[in-house]
């Protein structure tokens, strides 16, 4: 799978896990969407992070 569409796929599911949230009343389902959505997001920041320094990686051979 290309990071483009991993990106767009973790951004798709941030937004749906959003939107449930928007419209959970009971207490328990919405702490579950906020589990869902703060896994989600730390590994959205771990792959972008990944991405980061495999691009800094390519920088730096192309340099050589």
């Amino acid at each position: 799978m290309e990071p483009e569409q991993i990106m767009e796929s973790f951004f798709a599911e941030l937004g749906t896990s959003l939107k449930a949230m928007s419209k959970a009343k009971d207490v328990q389902d919405r702490l579950a969407i906020s589990q869902t959505i703060k896994n989600l997001s730390e590994s959205l920041g771990i792959f972008m992070e990944l991405a980061t320094d495999m691009m800094e990686c390519e920088c730096d051979e192309e340099e050589e």
